[in-house]
């Protein structure tokens, strides 16, 4: 059994996987990314602050008006989440780093990455 030296194996890694065309990813994030943009602009009325003015609303419709403001602030979060790692990825692209775990230097596997084209860590080290 050949033993290869890790940076060996990072080396014939990259040079025979076929990871996906970097085009297609950045196409691909920049469409989620608009998607997020429009998304986060439409509910910006449901993250507003709710008012407190007991004789506009009654009590059972303000805790509801707060636990909807509170889940649209949540989804926000999220939202703001993946367009930090859309930008991420889109930095790896021009980089010439997209395809390849940040973490071991390992290609990750392409249905991996037509899942979810944000990800930066294999299978492996996102288990660790």
């Amino acid at each position: 059994m050949i033993c290869c030296r890790s940076a060996d194996r990072q080396f014939l890694n990259r040079q025979y996987h076929m990871a996906i065309d970097p085009e297609t990813a950045r196409e691909r994030l920049a469409a989620i990314k608009r998607e997020l943009e429009t998304l986060s602009a439409l509910s910006e009325e449901d993250r507003a602050a709710v008012a407190l003015d007991q004789q506009a609303v009654g009590r059972l419709s303000r805790m509801d008006a707060m636990q909807q403001q509170a889940m649209a602030q949540a989804a926000e979060r999220a939202r703001a989440r993946d367009l930090q790692r859309i930008d991420a990825a889109l930095k790896r692209i021009e980089d010439g780093e997209y395809g390849y775990c940040s973490e071991c230097g390992e290609a990750i596997a392409e249905k991996r990455l037509a899942i979810d084209p944000m990800v930066s860590l294999c299978i492996a080290c996102a288990g660790r």
